[in-house]
């Protein structure tokens, strides 16, 4: 829904009714990830995309006429389908769109959300999207860390959901979760759909050279929120490095120990100075962290890596490192440079392997969905079997 949160909140404050699809559950090379949506507006006009192209005609049909039949419904699209060709998924994925009409009667919620989204506060919105009788298909229940709105049935499935989606928000996961009629954890027959709107993820970058202005450039076109830190205030500017978030004086490793991170942080350590990056990646290597990388040549990183064995750390430890940081694309300049950390990130955060994809095999999107919904303590039974049903927050 993020994608498409200002047509939508600016449609519903007008008292109209809008036509929503939102990407529930994908398999294989599927196009767009859990959380992509489209919507039709009263006008007829379309914004936001579920497919990137291949169903979106047919889903634009089933939006428009939802919102005067009222009537929420689960579609599938894909190679099992016999009509999937005629639909235009070709790509041999498969996605589960949910289309619902939203409007201030079916979602007065709305507005509370989409003020703790902008405002960067985390909140969860859990849709029940298949069920049986006694749970409506549509129902919501809007989570938040201490406060939750709304039902989706029953006291019991709502207590499930509530402990279940706190877990996902806290990872900023969104995930279908299954269940039973009255929230058993090893049942199926209730799927509920919980879209995570966590907080951005941080990318803190420290070293305050031209490389930095780089990535922090495309850090934040990722989506990430970012940081850049360094020592020296004469370089550590707001006018150097106007893509960042924020510009933080202080010596790096005593700010990595004294600043909010989780396991979606990335770290780019480009100060390639002992003085700096060795302290700071002792704090780094104790840090829970999805990524952290060093720049420096291959001296460098061999010096600092004998430096840090001396402190203690194993060759387990160091293997989180990545350094030198960045993929092999023979990049030169600052922004070749950030494109290729930026690449090693996206590659380290979904399984990537870095080579040609025309020199593999097997599918183009890797499918990480189950170890997503371990980490978020789904078990597997819960989520739509057979493939990608959770996906982590932008990046």
């Amino acid at each position: 829904m993020r994608d498409v949160l200002e047509e939508l909140h600016r449609w519903w404050s007008d008292g109209e009714t809008v036509g929503l699809a939102t990407v529930v559950g994908t398999w294989k090379s599927a196009p767009r990830q859990p959380g992509a949506a489209m919507l039709v507006a009263p006008d007829g006009t379309a914004a936001g995309s579920v497919s990137g192209g291949c169903v979106e005609g047919d889903v634009y049909e089933l939006a428009g006429a939802c919102r005067t039949t009222a009537a929420p419904q689960l579609r599938r699209y894909g190679v099992s389908d016999d009509d999937a060709f005629s639909v235009g998924l070709t790509c041999g994925g498969i996605i589960d769109v949910f289309v619902e009409p939203v409007s201030q009667q079916t979602f007065p919620e709305l507005g509370e959300v989409v003020d703790d989204i902008r405002a960067g506060r985390p909140v969860a919105v859990a849709t029940l999207v298949s069920g049986v009788a006694d749970s409506p298909v549509g129902a919501r229940l809007v989570v938040r860390p201490d406060t939750v709105t709304g039902s989706l049935g029953g006291p019991r499935l709502d207590d499930a959901v509530r402990d279940d989606a706190r877990g996902l928000l806290e990872r900023g996961t969104t995930a279908v979760l299954r269940y039973g009629p009255r929230g058993e954890r090893r049942g199926t027959d209730v799927a509920v759909f919980v879209a995570s709107y966590a907080p951005r993820p941080r990318m803190i970058v420290f070293g305050a050279i031209d490389f930095a202005a780089a990535v922090a450039r495309i850090g934040t076109f990722l989506g990430y929120r970012v940081t850049v830190c360094d020592a020296r205030a004469t370089f550590a500017t707001r006018q150097r490095f106007p893509d960042a978030d924020e510009v933080v004086v202080e010596w790096p490793h005593r700010y990595l120990a004294h600043t909010e991170v989780d396991e979606r942080t990335v770290v780019c350590v480009l100060t390639h100075d002992p003085k700096f990056d060795v302290p700071l990646l002792e704090v780094a290597l104790r840090t829970p962290l999805a990524y952290l990388g060093a720049m420096g040549s291959r001296r460098t990183n061999n010096d600092r890596l004998a430096r840090l064995r001396e402190r203690g750390f194993t060759a387990a430890d160091l293997a989180r490192l990545r350094a030198p940081i960045g993929l092999d694309i023979g990049g030169r300049t600052p922004e070749e440079t950030a494109v290729s950390i930026a690449a090693e990130i996206i590659a380290s955060r979904w399984g990537g392997s870095g080579a040609h994809l025309s020199s593999v095999s097997g599918p183009i999107h890797h499918d990480d969905g189950r170890a997503l919904a371990a980490r978020a303590g789904a078990g597997d039974n819960r989520a739509l079997s057979g493939g990608t049903a959770a996906t982590s927050s932008p990046p």
